[in-house]
C-alpha cells in the first residue's frame, strides 16, 4: 500500500472504535486516525490527501516519551530543537499526545477538572448532544476565515461548539480570527475536549503570544510583521512596492496570517504547528518572511507570477502561490529558522513600539471626546469604555475591567475612563505623576509588577490635597475619604473596602489613613502597615496589611518592582 492515498472505504473499518491504529505491513508504520474518522461513520476528513504514505525509510525520529522527559527537566531549548528538526509524518500518532503536552505547558490557570468542558457545554447549550442545526458563532470569529481543513459537517459543528464555549469562558476575547482555523487543525489529532484544553492553554498563556484576542493586538501584529519584513526581506518588499505604486504595503500585510493558514498545504501547516505550539507566534513570523522571499524569487523567474499578472491583487496571488509552494515542509522550516537577527527580544521591541504608537494615537484622538454614557443597562461598561481601556491599558483585560467596574461607585460608572498617566509613556517620576494626575478626582491607580501581579486602589480624593494645610498651617499627613478602596486582580481577585463601611463605632485614627503623598513617596492605607507604598522613582514598592482596609499584602513577597503604573481619571466629572 506504499504510495496509496487512504480513502473513505479504508477508513470505515475503523469507525467502531474511538482511537484506531492502522498498520502498514510494508512500511511498518503506525498512525492514529483522527477522532471523528474513528468515532463516526461521518468521517471528519472528507478529503484524505493528508494521509498519504511516503515511500522509503524515514530517519530515526524522537519519541513522545523523550520529549516529555526533556520538558519535565525544564530543557525547553532541547525540545525546541527537536521539534524543529524532527519531521514526523503527517499520519504519525505522536501528535495526539505531543500537541496537548506542548499546549498544556502554557496553561496559567489551575488544571481543569475532569468533565469541566462538558459541564461548560451543558451550561452554554443546555445539552451535550451535538445539534444538527447551525450554531451561531461568537462575534470574535471572522466568518470569512472559518477554515475547516477537510472537516465534515460533524467536525465543523464540533469546531463551532468549541469556539462558542471558549468565548463564553473567556469574555475578554473580542477579536480572534485565527482561533477557528487552529481549532480545526487540532481536531485532526485529538478529541473535542482535548482540543478545547489546548486552546485554553494557548489563549491563557502569559509568557508567550500564540493567539491575538483583540483588534488592537491583531493590528499591532500585522504591522510588526511589516516592519520586520522591511528589514529582513528588503528586496521583496521593495519589489512589491515598485510594481504596485498605488498600493500601500499595509494592504498586503494585513492578510499575512492567511498566507500560512489559508494558503499552505495541510502537511506544511501541521509541521509548522509542531513548532508553533511550543515557541509561539514568532514561528509564524519567520514562515511569513520565507514565503515573501520565495514568492519574490518566483515572480522574477516564473511568468505565472509576472508583475502584469499579480499587480492588481498581490494578496490573492500570495495565497495561490502558497497553495503550490515549491518547497517541502522541512525545507520551509529550515529556511525560517535560518533567518538571523530575528530574536525574541528584537520582535518584542518592534511589537511594543508599534503598540505604543497605536495607543498614543488613540489617546490623542479621544482626549477631546465629550461625556458619553459609560454604563450599560446591565451595569457593565459599554463597548466604547471597553475599547478605551483595551487600547490604552497594559494591565487590564476585558474580564478584569468587568470585575473592576462592578466595584466602582455607581455614579462613577456613568463616565468614560481616560488614561492620565502611565510609566510606559510618561516616564517614572513622581513629579510627572503629580502634574498629570493631581487635579483629577477620583482616580484609579493600577500597578503591574515584574512578577505579573496586578493590584491597585480607587482613590476618592485629588492627589493635590497633599498640599492642603490645616488651621495651624501644617500639611495634613493623610487625606481622602471612606469611598477609597484597594483591589487585587491577579493572581487573586478581591476588593478591600474601608473597614468603616461596616459601621464599627470603635474605629480609631489608624483606621482612617486613606491617602498620603509627598515629593518622595505615595502611600495608600495605613495603621500597623502600609497597603501600598511606592518610591519617588516609581520603581520599587511594598505592600503590607493595614488597619484602614484590613487587607492582606497585595502580593505574596510584600516587596515588589513596578513594571507598569497606570492612573485613570473619568471624563466629565
Amino acid at each position: 500500500m506504499v504510495g496509496k492515498v487512504l480513502g473513505i472505504k479504508d477508513l470505515e473499518q475503523f469507525s467502531s472504535r474511538r482511537s484506531s491504529v492502522y498498520v502498514d505491513p510494508e512500511c511498518d508504520k503506525f498512525f492514529e486516525l483522527p477522532l471523528f474518522i474513528a468515532a463516526s461513520s461521518n468521517d471528519i476528513t472528507t478529503k484524505c490527501q493528508c494521509f498519504q504514505f511516503s515511500p522509503g525509510k524515514e530517519p530515526a525520529l524522537r519519541s513522545y516519551t523523550e520529549i516529555q522527559q526533556l520538558l519535565q527537566q525544564g530543557k525547553k531549548r532541547d525540545v525546541k530543537n527537536i521539534l524543529r528538526e524532527n519531521s514526523w509524518p503527517i499520519n504519525s500518532p505522536i501528535r495526539s499526545q505531543l500537541w496537548p503536552m506542548l499546549c498544556g505547558q502554557h496553561q496559567t490557570k489551575q488544571q481543569m477538572l475532569d468533565g469541566f468542558y462538558w459541564e461548560m457545554v451543558h451550561q452554554v447549550f443546555g445539552t451535550t448532544e451535538l445539534s444538527e442545526k447551525p450554531i451561531m458563532l461568537p462575534a470574535f470569529v471572522d466568518a470569512t476565515h472559518c477554515l475547516p481543513y477537510h472537516l465534515t459537517s460533524t467536525g465543523r459543528a464540533v469546531a463551532d461548539r468549541i469556539v462558542n464555549v471558549l468565548g463564553y469562558d473567556c469574555p475578554d476575547i473580542t477579536y480572534s480570527p485565527v482561533l477557528y482555523p487552529i481549532t480545526s487543525i487540532l481536531l485532526h489529532f485529538m478529541s473535542e475536549e482535548e482540543a478545547y484544553i489546548c486552546l485554553a492553554g494557548l489563549v491563557g498563556s502569559k509568557e508567550k503570544v500564540f493567539i491575538n484576542q483583540t483588534k488592537l493586538q491583531h493590528e499591532v501584529t500585522w504591522k510588526t510583521v511589516m516592519q520586520i519584513a522591511k528589514k529582513h526581506t528588503k528586496s521583496a518588499t521593495s519589489y512589491f512596492q515598485r510594481i504596485c505604486p498605488g498600493l500601500k504595503l499595509e494592504r498586503i500585510f494585513m492578510d499575512w496570517c492567511w498566507w500560512i493558514l489559508a494558503g499552505l498545504p495541510f502537511q506544511h501547516l501541521v509541521r509548522i504547528m509542531d513548532c508553533y505550539f511550543h515557541e509561539g507566534i514568532k514561528v509564524l513570523y519567520r514562515v511569513a518572511l520565507v514565503i515573501l522571499n520565495l514568492f519574490h524569487k518566483e515572480c522574477q523567474s516564473n511568468n505565472e507570477w509576472s508583475p502584469d499578472n499579480i499587480k492588481n491583487d498581490i494578496g490573492n496571488a500570495l495565497i495561490k502561490f502558497c497553495k503550490k509552494i515549491p518547497v517541502s515542509p522541512a525545507k520551509l522550516l529550515h529556511a525560517a529558522f535560518s533567518i538571523r537577527g530575528l530574536s525574541t527580544q528584537y520582535i518584542s521591541r518592534i511589537f511594543i513600539k508599534t503598540e505604543m504608537l497605536l495607543k498614543s494615537r488613540s489617546v490623542l484622538t479621544s482626549g477631546s471626546k465629550q461625556l458619553i454614557k459609560s454604563r450599560s443597562s446591565d451595569n457593565l461598561p459599554t463597548s466604547q469604555s471597553q475599547v478605551n481601556i483595551q487600547m490604552m491599558s497594559h494591565t487590564l483585560t476585558i474580564r478584569e475591567l468587568f470585575t473592576l467596574w462592578s466595584w466602582l461607585p455607581v455614579r462613577i460608572t456613568m463616565y468614560q475612563p481616560v488614561l492620565l498617566y502611565t510609566t510606559e509613556e510618561h516616564g517614572c517620576s513622581l513629579t510627572t505623576f503629580y502634574v498629570r494626575v493631581e487635579q483629577h478626582e477620583p482616580t484609579l491607580l493600577m500597578i503591574k509588577t515584574c512578577n505579573n501581579e496586578v493590584f491597585g486602589a480607587y482613590c476618592s480624593s485629588r492627589w493635590f490635597e497633599r498640599n492642603v494645610k490645616d488651621d495651624k498651617g501644617q500639611r495634613q499627613a493623610y487625606f481622602g475619604t471612606g469611598e477609597t478602596f484597594l483591589f487585587s486582580l491577579f493572581p487573586e481577585r478581591a476588593k478591600y473596602p474601608w473597614v468603616g463601611i461596616e459601621g464599627d463605632k470603635d474605629l480609631g485614627h489608624s483606621s482612617e489613613l486613606f491617602m498620603a503623598a509627598d515629593s518622595k513617596m505615595i502611600t495608600i492605607g495605613g495603621g500597623e502597615g502600609q497597603a501600598i507604598w511606592m518610591d519617588e522613582n516609581i520603581r520599587f514598592g511594598k505592600t503590607d496589611s493595614c488597619k484602614t482596609f484590613n487587607n492582606p499584602p497585595l502580593c505574596p513577597s510584600g516587596d515588589f518592582e513596578i513594571r507598569v503604573l497606570e492612573v485613570y481619571g473619568f471624563v466629565g466629572i
